[in-house]
């Protein structure tokens, strides 16, 4: 990416996807309240059952006829395998029917259009869909020698929940946004799957996925290194691996790219985490983002991480690095205001 000034990438504030507020509507409603000004899209937060970002998938794996258990502990996703193949099945058989992410989004969409028909939600505000990688709920939680039957069946169904929710909400109205952060567990080597060419066939499904949002529908792509107990998979030693697959990304995807969000951890306020931004390849129209809000340290520790990370990259938004989800929820309205206070208004 150049540092040129002259190249209009816009600033601004983006939030990632999980808001534990009470429900969409009051998630829409202190988003535009207190950073109306800075956001380009407001999600629904997630809120009820999805709180855990893929955890309520575990209900989908549980209900399907060609599953069982191997083992059940929905309090540690993503560290074992819960769910293979019943004896007999083939990935032939393998089917997923309702995900709910369509359903979802449809409901909250429906409260985002009544708001912003009442004025509470900036008109040129869109509606961001989170959705997981399909990667990632096979990773977490079926068995590694299933993982080649039921992935394609998980996919298949994902892509068609994005057909119905892109059906059901006005393009002009909508963003999707994919979840990609299993992937960096994978390519860090922590995270166990079934295919050995690790990068390439991460890049694969990436490129596949965003081909598959209409071009007429914003798209984006978060890239994060997970928040389970606000832990990390692994601490990234810097940004290279996230530039590599941004890179490859943007370089692939023959349409639009939107926005691209990268996580920043607290401690890294030190110029060896952000050179690697110096090789990022991203086209004019891309936003991006960097996950560098903090509330343990608040609007000082962010805006020294930011000062740093424009030494190497130039025209970024700011963002947390993973959904607020996990957190309490009387936390929110400060680290709203973290945002507003940081960033600069997009319009």
């Amino acid at each position: 990416m150049s540092t040129d000034d002259s190249i209009a990438i816009p600033r601004g504030a983006h939030l990632v996807g999980s808001v534990p507020l009470s429900d969409a509507s009051a998630v829409f409603q202190a988003a535009s309240s207190i950073l109306g000004g800075q956001l380009r899209r407001i999600p629904d937060g997630e809120t009820g059952v999805r709180t855990n970002w893929i955890g309520w998938q575990l209900a989908v794996m549980q209900g399907n006829p060609s599953l069982e258990p191997v083992s059940v502990d929905p309090s540690k996703y993503g560290t074992q395998a819960l769910y293979t193949l019943r004896d007999g099945v083939s990935a032939a058989d393998v089917h997923f029917d309702n995900l709910g992410y369509a359903d979802a989004a449809t409901a909250s969409y429906a409260t985002f259009s009544d708001m912003k028909q009442r004025g509470d939600i900036p008109a040129d505000v869109r509606f961001m869909v989170s959705l997981p990688t399909p990667l990632a709920p096979i990773a977490g939680f079926i068995a590694r020698d299933a993982q080649p039957a039921v992935e394609p069946a998980y996919e298949a169904r994902m892509l068609e929940e994005l057909a119905a929710l892109c059906a059901s909400i006005p393009h002009d109205q909508l963003a999707v946004q994919w979840d990609v952060a299993v992937e960096f567990g994978i390519l860090e080597g922590v995270w166990p799957v079934y295919f050995s060419n690790v990068r390439d066939e991460i890049v694969e499904r990436l490129l596949r996925l965003g081909q598959q949002v209409p071009s007429d529908v914003e798209m984006g792509f978060h890239l994060c290194y997970g928040d389970a107990g606000h832990q990390h998979f692994k601490q990234p030693e810097d940004t290279a691996k996230l530039v590599d697959i941004a890179n490859a990304v943007s370089g692939g995807v023959a349409r639009q790219i939107n926005w691209i969000h990268l996580p920043v951890p607290i401690e890294r306020d030190d110029d060896a985490y952000y050179e690697p931004l110096r090789r990022l390849q991203l086209h004019p129209e891309t936003e991006l983002y960097l996950g560098l809000v903090h509330i343990a340290d608040g609007l000082d520790g962010s805006r020294r991480r930011a000062e740093v990370a424009a030494r190497h990259v130039s025209n970024f938004g700011v963002a947390t690095e993973c959904g607020f989800g996990r957190r309490p929820a009387a936390t929110v309205p400060e680290l709203l205001k973290i945002h507003a206070q940081l960033a600069a208004p997009v319009r």
